[in-house]
């Protein structure tokens, strides 16, 4: 009697469905990550670029603004793992549009953007508290005291964590190109 196995043809011209929103299900993060760029004003990402037409063709700040903003939330600060991740992750490739910029792009895209980045990942903070996905709030303590290394500089606002947010990103790359390289130029 011959088996009955499910065909695992590698073969297959396509693996995964066609269309991109079938690849995840609907209450998946990375939905959430993409209307919520879809809500922000985003003027300061797209007035750095030329309005003419010329020049080589850059990906789409708001995809890569969008793919960083969901790289930071499930803990990817690495440019190399978003690049790799655009390749292996399902939720990365919707949100990239089944592309993978590399990861050279990605450190230029939040190098260039840096202040506009912390600006407005402290407004998607807000929002992802207010969605419930994030918990934020106030933290009471009794009367005692304690010996600690606690001050009011302590406290941050969404934009400083942003900001610290970056900064490691910056230093993570930073590391990477000492192991690796600095990153290779890509011309199309």
């Amino acid at each position: 009697m011959p088996q009955n196995f499910l065909s695992s043809d590698r073969e297959q011209p396509m693996l995964l469905p066609p269309d991109l929103r079938d690849w995840l299900d609907e209450d998946h993060l990375a939905w959430f990550v993409i209307e919520a760029i879809d809500e922000f004003d985003l003027d300061a990402f797209f007035r750095s670029y030329r309005a003419d037409g010329h020049g080589a063709s850059a990906h789409d700040p708001k995809m890569l603004l969008t793919l960083l903003a969901y790289a930071y939330a499930v803990g990817e600060r690495s440019s190399r793992g978003i690049e790799g991740r655009c390749r292996e992750d399902v939720a990365f490739r919707v949100i990239s549009a089944n592309q993978a910029p590399d990861h050279a792009t990605i450190a230029r895209f939040r190098v260039r953007h840096q202040r506009a980045l912390g600006d407005l990942f402290g407004q998607v903070l807000g929002l992802c508290a207010e969605a419930g996905l994030v918990k934020a709030g106030v933290i009471a303590v009794d009367g005692s005291k304690f010996a600690a290394m606690a001050a009011d500089k302590a406290t941050r606002t969404y934009e400083q964590i942003a900001t610290e947010i970056l900064e490691e990103a910056g230093r993570i790359d930073a590391a990477e190109d000492e192991i690796h390289g600095e990153p290779r130029i890509v011309t199309r």
